[in-house]
């Protein structure tokens, strides 16, 4: 069973960081896409960054050169380094990996974390 669990979320001020942290289980996260989506309410989920198993990372335009996805393959675990942050940055974050299984997709998303971007 694929257990996905972030962490990190919280309240912040405007330019300052969080590192949000998704803790997997069931899976190898070096072996399968990883990603970050995040949703703001009346707003439909969007990407935020995704890291490949080989290691190849894409990114959202409103997030680049401010967000970093990484992975510890040790810890199992895909982090979201958020620098910069700004007020349209407040959402719900949520981890997710999806993969086929002979015919079937399999799609995984963890509980979400908040983050809030105000002074």
């Amino acid at each position: 069973q694929v257990q996905l669990v972030e962490s990190g979320g919280g309240l912040v001020q405007p330019g300052g960081s969080l590192r949000l942290s998704c803790a997997a289980s069931g899976i190898m996260v070096s072996r399968y896409v990883m990603g970050w989506y995040r949703q703001a309410p009346g707003i439909k989920r969007e990407l935020v960054a995704v890291i490949s198993g080989d290691g190849f990372t894409n990114y959202a335009d409103s997030v680049k050169g401010r967000f970093t996805i990484s992975r510890d393959n040790a810890k199992n675990t895909v982090d979201l380094q958020m620098n910069s942050l700004k007020p349209e940055d407040t959402a719900n974050y949520y981890c997710n990996t999806n993969y086929w299984r002979g015919r079937t997709l399999l799609d995984y998303w963890g509980q979400g974390t908040q983050v809030t971007v105000s002074s």
